[in-house]
């Protein structure tokens, strides 16, 4: 099997692309080595194990239809994107050749010149809006749906909000047309937070890792400025373990027949969700610090509550994740303090 990833040095890309190299694997990576942390993961993957590395842009279709053309592979992880909702609002047009033209060049390049190949794509809790139809009972530390006890299901109507939601909408909507409209083998992951080691987090993306590093920073100066949240701090999502996000891909793969033209939730679970008010009581109970921080308004469109409902993907696709969060967030708390330091 030759397996595809594009966006394959960003963190889950060159999560997956480790996992696959190490099996032995025929890997190809293509990135355009934008994003902070790539350079990182490219040479992190290069003293694992023999991939091949293909520098280039999903925008443009020439860089694309000559990688499908050249390398035909089976299998496509379609990674790369714009992933930050706050850069969508800064910059609505080049969220849209991203996240919108750059997926669409890849479907016509498979469809044209490789259309046995399988794809699956990363798309996001955003398709769906900011879930107001959820009538949510607020406690001390966070939301609760009154209903909808196991999380969000692919029933929920899809709402599109934010230049984000607008372009990860789209290609997910492409992708699905794609199966039905040219028979091709896609599928769509409707992620929720992933989290874990090699996350080169930022404020506006990756937000565990990003409150975790300020944790550990007031560790090693508890006289530090306070740091910011969006909000009350109560909205809860689900954390998925980096390690369960790259199984849930292989799972994909192994069961495109039952993935093809579908759409997944894909997240930690209720079992694995969490507030960033719980997120901070846990980090001052783990390191024994206290946490300063300062109120900003609500973020445009942010959900007070996204858990994925995994029903489906563990139905078709076999699959469930296996890392809690107290053993996930280790993973993190290790990585962040070698940034820190």
């Amino acid at each position: 099997m030759k397996y595809l990833i594009t966006g394959g040095c960003g963190f889950v890309g060159s999560n997956v692309a480790a996992t696959l190299i190490e099996r032995g694997d025929q890997v190809v990576l293509f990135d355009n080595m934008a994003r902070a942390g790539s350079a990182v993961n490219l040479e992190w993957l290069r003293s694992i194990g023999s991939f091949q590395f293909v520098h280039g842009d999903a925008r443009n279709s020439s860089d694309i239809t000559q990688l499908i053309r050249q390398q035909s592979p089976d299998v496509i992880f379609h990674l790369a994107g714009q992933v930050a909702m706050t850069t969508s609002m800064q910059s609505p047009l080049k969220d849209f050749e991203i996240n919108v033209l750059g997926s669409i060049n890849l479907l016509e390049a498979v469809k044209d010149f490789a259309p046995e190949a399988a794809i699956v794509y990363a798309s996001s809790n955003k398709v769906y809006g900011n879930l107001a139809l959820l009538d949510l009972i607020e406690s001390d530390t966070r939301y609760t749906p009154r209903e909808n006890k196991n999380g969000v299901d692919e029933s929920a109507p899809l709402e599109f909000h934010t230049p984000y939601g607008c372009s990860k909408g789209a290609a997910d909507q492409y992708m699905l047309d794609y199966a039905r409209g040219f028979g091709l083998k896609t599928t769509v992951f409707r992620h929720s937070t992933i989290y874990g080691g090699r996350q080169f987090s930022t404020l506006d993306q990756g937000w565990v890792g990003w409150f975790c590093r300020q944790a550990l920073e007031t560790l090693a100066d508890p006289a530090r400025a306070p740091f910011t949240i969006s909000g009350d701090g109560k909205q809860v999502r689900d954390l998925l373990h980096v390690s369960d996000a790259v199984s849930c891909y292989l799972a994909a793969a192994e069961h495109m027949s039952e993935a093809r033209g579908q759409a997944f939730n894909i997240g930690g679970g209720v079992e694995n969700s969490m507030s960033l008010l719980e997120l901070f009581a846990l980090l001052r109970q783990r390191l024994a610090i206290d946490l300063h921080y300062l109120k900003l308004p609500w973020r445009h469109s942010d959900q007070k509550y996204f858990v994925a409902d995994n029903a489906k993907a563990n139905r078709l696709l076999r699959w469930k994740p296996q890392t809690g969060y107290t053993e996930g967030l280790e993973t993190v708390l290790e990585w962040e303090s070698k940034v820190v330091a």
